[in-house]
């Protein structure tokens, strides 16, 4: 396993999960770029010296929320939504329930809690398997299912990190799954080191108590974190490896399933300066 350098953790008040994609090893022997890009759980508890610390002193400009927009309505407005420096892209990447797609346009109504349709709950935190997945583990089935079922979405978070010109924060509800997946796309591209993606990936495991705990708090995730042992939430190293082992046999590599799914040369070159030059 490589070891990865835990100082790239972000210690703040109202959120558990946030660390830097700075500083991991490439495979020509670079590094990638500090405070460019953070991966993060909810953002809706970040307390006024966090959000400071974020916009004031690392600069961030955008905010990519895979969160669906059941998730987003019923946490409601978070701290740094109130300013206009900071620009919010949503791209869910599960299915949703219901009609109401522009998340940030709806947030807006005062009553929206009261009028979400009845099967929005069934679109929180559903489990999608990919076709001709139905062998492997549990969760490397849910990953490839983002794949498959939020590509549009997938490219477009990508997308989204590649155009932005200060720092940014991907984000979902726990910062380990959706965002996971994600970041390990966005890293491939930057030619992080593959043992160095699958790191990132199982470090969440290292706050995982405190990051249940937290989401056992919200009404909005209490039963999915009550009715599961902390150990089922806890990210595993070998997930992310047979990820990347399944679209290296089936695609050359995440590189390979982005190209084939539209993420053009110019697209990876942007992205891959974000987060390298």
């Amino acid at each position: 396993m490589t070891t990865i350098r835990t100082g790239r953790w972000l210690s703040l008040d109202g959120t558990t999960n946030t660390r830097d994609l700075g500083g991991l090893p490439t495979r020509d022997g670079s590094s990638t770029v500090r405070g460019r890009v953070l991966r993060s759980d909810n953002l809706q508890t970040l307390t006024p010296g966090d959000v400071t610390r974020l916009v004031g002193e690392l600069g961030l400009t955008d905010v990519i929320d895979l969160r669906t927009t059941a998730e987003i309505l019923l946490e409601g407005r978070g701290p740094l939504r109130d300013l206009p420096a900071v620009s919010h892209r949503h791209f869910t990447l599960l299915p949703e329930k219901g009609h109401h797609t522009d998340a940030f346009a709806v947030e807006e109504e005062d009553d929206v809690r009261d009028r979400l349709p009845a099967d929005w709950g069934e679109s929180l935190l559903p489990r999608q398997i990919a076709a001709g997945t139905e062998e492997e583990p549990p969760a490397v089935r849910h990953y490839l299912g983002y794949l498959a079922d939020g590509r549009d979405n997938v490219l477009g978070a990508l997308r989204a990190l590649g155009a932005g010109t200060g720092a940014a924060v991907v984000h979902c509800a726990a910062g380990k799954d959706r965002t996971g997946v994600v970041c390990a796309l966005a890293l491939a591209v930057a030619d992080v080191e593959p043992e160095a993606i699958v790191a990132d990936y199982a470090q969440t495991a290292e706050v995982i108590d405190a990051l249940v705990a937290k989401l056992a708090m919200s009404p909005t995730y209490a039963e999915d974190m009550t009715t599961r042992d902390v150990a089922s939430h806890t990210p595993r190293a070998e997930t992310m490896r047979r990820v990347l082992e399944l679209l290296d046999a089936r695609h050359g590599g995440p590189v390979g399933w982005l190209a084939e799914n539209g993420f053009g040369p110019g697209e990876r070159a942007a992205l891959r300066a974000r987060l390298r030059n």
